[in-house]
């Protein structure tokens, strides 16, 4: 019997901190990941916050928990998506996003930073090839 690989796509929309969301989305990735689907994110909405660099939490007294993004590639996660009219509303720019990279261990393939913005169309294309959108 094979193993069927389903394409999931976690779909954040909301802030890193204020609510569960982000913190739950992450903890869903790391899991489906671990089981080898295949993992996508796409922040879109106030979930752009969630990417960017410089998070400091002490004046809320929440976990910052930022980091954890930054290792998503070591987890086999190769593709994180940010909607860039999302960027734009808000002010920021991919220069304001943390960089993730990626390296396959086994023929030595590397990405320097798998975080790419796309347009409102490309978010349409990615989400009509995932198997299953988890949002959060």
């Amino acid at each position: 019997m094979s193993e069927v690989v389903k394409k999931f796509m976690y779909l954040n929309r909301k802030a890193p901190y204020g609510t569960i969301y982000a913190w739950e989305s992450l903890e869903v990735v790391l899991i489906g990941a671990a089981f080898d689907q295949e993992v996508s994110l796409m922040f879109m909405d106030d979930g752009v916050f969630q990417l960017t660099k410089g998070q400091d939490t002490t004046g809320i007294g929440m976990k910052n928990f930022s980091p954890t993004y930054r290792t998503l590639g070591d987890y086999e996660v190769k593709s994180i998506y940010v909607d860039a009219d999302s960027l734009v509303a808000r002010g920021l720019t991919q220069d304001d996003l943390v960089q993730v990279a990626w390296e396959d261990w086994e023929s030595g393939e590397e990405k320097e930073n798998i975080v790419e913005v796309v347009d409102a169309a490309r978010v349409k294309e990615i989400m009509e090839e995932s198997d299953v959108i988890f949002s959060f």
